[in-house]
C-alpha cells in the first residue's frame, strides 16, 4: 500500500490490516452484521473473502485495534473492482464453494444469490479511476466514537494516493437512516437507487476525491 503503517486520526490509531487480523475481522463482522447474508454464509466464507482482499494487489484494508475487543473496527475495499472480482473468482472459486457448503445445506434457497455474488466480475461496471469501499464494520459496543469516520478517512486517503478520482459504496436504503446519514455527512452523494432480486432497496453512493474529481460533460445525461 501507499500509506505509512499507521495513521493518527485524532486520538484514533488506524493501521494497515494484515492477514493475521483476519480472524478478528471475521468475529467483528459477525458481531456487527448479525442476520446479514455474508454472515449467514459463515466464518469460513468471511475468512476467504477478507484473505482474498488483503492479499490482492488492488486490495485496501485498515483496522483500529483494541486490547479489549481485538479489532474495534475495519474497512476493506479495492482500487480496481472489476479486476479484483475477476481474480477472486478465478483463484478462489473452489475455496468459496467449500466455505459455503454448510450454509447451502442449511438453506438451499440461497444458491441463486450465492451464484450472483460469485458472478460479480460480470456485474461490476468498469469505471476508470473509481475504487469501491466494500465493507466497513465497527464493533457495536464502540460505535459513536468516530472510529468509522477515521476508517473511511484512511480508506479515502489511500485511494487518493493510488491515483483514484472517486470511491463508491452500496448500502441499504430502507430502515438504515443512521448509515445513510453517516455517509452523507462524510461527503458521499447517492448516485442511484436500485432493487436487488430479493426486493432489497439499495443506495449506491459516490464521492469525488480531493483534487481528482472526474471531469463532467457540458451536456447533462441520464445514461
Amino acid at each position: 500500500m501507499a500509506v505509512d503503517a499507521t495513521l493518527d486520526t485524532g486520538s484514533i490509531r488506524v493501521e494497515i490490516a494484515n492477514i493475521s487480523d483476519v480472524p478478528s475481522m471475521v468475529v467483528t463482522h459477525q458481531t456487527g452484521f448479525p442476520g446479514f447474508f455474508l454472515t449467514f454464509l459463515g466464518p469460513a466464507f468471511l475468512k476467504e473473502l477478507y484473505l482474498a482482499t488483503l492479499t490482492d494487489s488492488d486490495g485496501i484494508g485498515f483496522v483500529v485495534r483494541s486490547q479489549k475487543n481485538g479489532i474495534s473496527g475495519f474497512v476493506t475495499g479495492t482500487s480496481q473492482p472489476a479486476g479484483f472480482y475477476r481474480r477472486l473468482l478465478v483463484k478462489r472459486w473452489w475455496r468459496f464453494g467449500l466455505a459455503s457448503t454448510r450454509a447451502l445445506l442449511k438453506r438451499p434457497s440461497i444458491i441463486p444469490r450465492l451464484l450472483r455474488a460469485l458472478s460479480m466480475p460480470n456485474q461490476v461496471t468498469h469505471r476508470p479511476g473509481r475504487g469501491t469501499l466494500m465493507s466497513i464494520v465497527v464493533h457495536p459496543a464502540l460505535q459513536g466514537q468516530k472510529i468509522g469516520q477515521a476508517l473511511v478517512s484512511a480508506f479515502l486517503d489511500e485511494a487518493t494516493a493510488r491515483g483514484l478520482r472517486q470511491v463508491d459504496l452500496t448500502t441499504d436504503r430502507d430502515n438504515n437512516e443512521a448509515t445513510n446519514s453517516f455517509y452523507q455527512k462524510l461527503g458521499f452523494v447517492c448516485e442511484h437507487t436500485f432493487m436487488t432480486p430479493e426486493g432489497r432497496a439499495m443506495n449506491e453512493y459516490v464521492i469525488d476525491l480531493p483534487g481528482q474529481a472526474e471531469p463532467t460533460n457540458e451536456v447533462a445525461s441520464d445514461a
